[in-house]
């Protein structure tokens, strides 16, 4: 998606692509991204050879999560190269303030420094629907007494068997936590919302954030596109990463995330079935949001990959001009789909 949405920009000029598996060598990249045509650029696995094509800007797409320090790695490479990154992980880059050391966000923003180049991590959540939306909205308002964002998603046809089971906890027992509920695991994937919202509206939060969750077990099989889930094991899950002031919850991130449509019908649900990003802004006015979004074919999962692609494409130019360093949503100016419309 990437490839093919930086192919659409007249003013981008793809030069390299990188690929981890070896199979993938030596073919077009227009071919890899499924574009049925060729775009004269060739893939490798030769990390050396992209560096020397001395690019402006890497749009960096591998997944992260699971191998943070190799994406540090990286980052840190193609910063001292000169070389700007766009990039869709470690989400909690999009503002790690309070979650990682502060040495560590220092060596990276050093590395930005010495190359002249600049990081910017960002995506859809943690991201747009809950860093640039929100921001946006609270334009409007005269008082803000709570801001919450949040998602909810059907995951059902979410094509992450091992993120669902492994992370999730979807089909497994009810009497064992999964990770992504432990202690402090919340506020470390999530907590960088909050403390960018706090940090844009200038408010200072207690330590530490809260967490809070509920968990719901399957009431019969469920066959999902990624996986199996047994009757009596984990189907449903709702969690909420809090900024409070002296006590008082202020800044919300949600989530609620469902693998059947008629579960946990007390729970927030979308105006459409299919989920949503929204913003709720108690205080003067009251302020409500919801953003949905699919694909041609109605896939909602999809147009999510899509939109984090486009994201980090539509980004590139403001990351280019930034000064050195890393650069956050909050400090950036409008992105636009500047000469997307009926192209």
């Amino acid at each position: 998606m990437a490839v093919d949405g930086i192919d659409a920009r007249p003013e981008l000029e793809l030069v390299g692509v990188f690929v981890s598996d070896s199979a993938k060598v030596g073919e077009d990249a227009g071919r890899l991204a499924g574009m049925d045509r060729d775009l004269g650029v060739t893939a490798t696995d030769d990390r050396a050879a992209l560096i020397a094509l001395a690019p402006d800007v890497v749009v960096y797409t591998a997944e992260t999560e699971t191998r943070f320090t190799d994406a540090i790695a990286d980052f840190t490479e193609f910063l001292r190269a000169g070389i700007n990154v766009v990039a869709s992980g470690p989400v909690l880059l999009q503002f790690p303030h309070g979650i990682l050391p502060e040495e560590m966000i220092t060596a990276l923003a050093d590395a930005g420094r010495e190359g002249g180049a600049t990081l910017h991590v960002n995506g859809i959540d943690p991201g747009f629907a809950n860093d640039v939306l929100p921001l946006a909205v609270t334009s409007l308002s005269r008082r803000i007494d709570v801001l919450r964002v949040g998602e909810i998603a059907d995951y059902s046809v979410y094509h992450q068997a091992e993120t669902m089971r492994r992370l999730f906890g979807f089909g497994q027992s009810m009497d064992s936590l999964p990770p992504l509920l432990r202690p402090g695991m919340l506020a470390a994937g999530w907590g960088s919302v909050v403390r960018q919202l706090a940090s844009a509206l200038e408010v200072t939060l207690d330590e530490p954030l809260v967490e809070r969750h509920e968990r719901l077990a399957a009431d019969r099989d469920l066959s999902l596109l990624a996986m199996e889930i047994p009757a009596g094991t984990q189907a449903a899950i709702r969690f909420e990463v809090v900024g409070q002031v002296d006590g008082e919850d202020r800044i919300i991130l949600e989530h609620v995330t469902r693998t059947a449509e008629d579960q946990a019908p007390d729970w927030p649900r979308s105006d459409r079935g299919s989920g949503c990003y929204m913003v709720d802004i108690q205080g003067s006015p009251n302020l409500h949001v919801e953003m949905s979004y699919d694909d041609d074919s109605g896939d909602h999962n999809v147009a999510g990959m899509l939109v984090t692609a486009m994201r980090l494409v539509n980004v590139i130019e403001e990351v280019v001009a930034a000064e050195p360093g890393i650069v956050y949503a909050k400090d950036l100016p409008m992105i636009t789909g500047r000469g997307l419309l009926g192209r």
